[in-house]
């Protein structure tokens, strides 16, 4: 069983304005920054080896707590292929977008944007890649990513098919926690405090 502790990227401008960034390559906010620049991994952390995204906003936040991760293409946010950029609340009521979003909301794991990508593909791409992880070692693993692939992750942990609310609330300023094994992913911690 391997321990992976998935850390979520900082504050964007497009964060603060509640745009969906998905594969757009958008920089930490000097907000973001300030912020984890106030914040530090706990100290049995900082010496595992650690991967991350290769979105500038993840690879910002890993330099904000001095890590150097190798990079992981598995590691990168859902492609939110047309919506990205776009507004939840714009996609909900705009008459260009409404019912096809309303479609898709209601399809769970499953909801695809056009010219994107599904929940359940990014479940499929990093479970590749943890069990690529898991078969070299046992040893834990830092992940710098995003929203995206956590919950994809979580709802595989805990057998969410992302309907309804979670079983848990997640504190995306936290770290979850999840290992793996043989059978797949399991909750191991959620919401572990950064210093």
């Amino acid at each position: 069983m391997t321990d992976f502790y998935f850390l979520r990227h900082g504050i964007t401008e497009w964060n603060q304005q509640k745009r969906i960034q998905g594969r757009t390559d958008i920089s930490l906010s000097a907000e973001g920054r300030t912020l984890l620049m106030q914040r530090q991994l706990p100290t049995q952390l900082q010496s595992m080896q650690w991967y991350s995204s290769p979105l500038r906003r993840a690879l910002q936040t890993a330099e904000c707590f001095s890590l150097q991760p190798q990079l992981s293409e598995a590691l990168i946010e859902m492609n939110w292929g047309e919506w990205e950029g776009q507004q939840l609340p714009v996609l909900r009521s705009d008459q260009q977008y409404a019912e096809e979003f309303a479609r898709q909301e209601n399809q769970g794991l499953y909801l695809q944007p056009p010219g994107g990508e599904r929940p359940l593909d990014v479940q499929t791409r990093v479970s590749r890649w943890a069990e690529s992880i898991h078969q070299l070692s046992d040893e834990a693993v830092g992940c710098i990513c995003h929203k995206g692939v956590i919950r994809a992750i979580y709802a595989a942990a805990s057998d969410w098919n992302m309907l309804g609310k979670p079983p848990h609330k997640l504190d995306f300023t936290a770290l979850q926690v999840f290992s793996f094994d043989d059978n797949g992913w399991h909750i191991k911690q959620l919401n572990l405090p950064l210093k």
